[in-house]
């Protein structure tokens, strides 16, 4: 079966070669939150370097690039089957872009495929306040606020791709991308 492709179809293409690649592996430890945050902080350290000459372009770089990346691994950690976590980074023609890969199962899949039905005809904003509140008056978690925000408050453009592997698992692949501030290096 073809890969199903959701958001922006460009973005699952771009070549992430020259960033940074790192793997999240299961293992006797167990892949946790803890390790989400301690990617997304190293990841924004080595990604915000370029912007170390203006103090201000670095901080909203930092952060920008921490929150997108914790956001995407948290993600990939919680709704994830056992195996690795592949985490690609790099900085192209101005925006950061991060590829978060990991194995799903396929009601992880159905839940994840409809909210991405749901953006499709609906403002990103719109749906962050009704998620909000859906969240305030519901006694479960909410999910999805961390994605609403990042296409709503952060302007991400985002792309989902879905693979069919041979373990009837899903593998799920989410690029994400955020425009940096121009680099006070270059």
């Amino acid at each position: 079966m073809a890969p199903q492709i959701f958001g922006i179809e460009s973005l699952a293409d771009i070549s992430l070669d020259s960033g940074a690649r790192l793997t999240l592996s299961d293992g006797p430890l167990q892949l946790g939150w803890k390790h989400s945050g301690m990617t997304s902080d190293f990841i924004a350290e080595i990604m915000a370097l370029p912007y170390s000459r203006s103090r201000k372009d670095y901080l909203q770089a930092h952060h920008d690039i921490g929150y997108l990346s914790n956001e995407l691994i948290e993600n990939a950690v919680k709704f994830r089957q056992p195996g690795e976590i592949l985490i690609e980074a790099g900085i192209i023609d101005g925006s950061f872009l991060l590829r978060v890969k990991n194995a799903i199962d396929s009601a992880t899949s159905f839940r994840l495929q409809q909210l991405l039905h749901r953006l499709q005809s609906n403002e990103p904003g719109i749906l962050l306040l009704e998620q909000i509140e859906t969240n305030a008056i519901s006694s479960t978690s909410g999910s999805g606020l961390g994605l609403l925000t990042l296409l709503s408050d952060y302007d991400a453009r985002m792309a989902w791709t879905f693979e069919e592997n041979e373990d009837q698992h899903i593998i799920l692949t989410t690029t994400a991308a955020v425009a940096m501030p121009p680099s006070s290096n270059r």
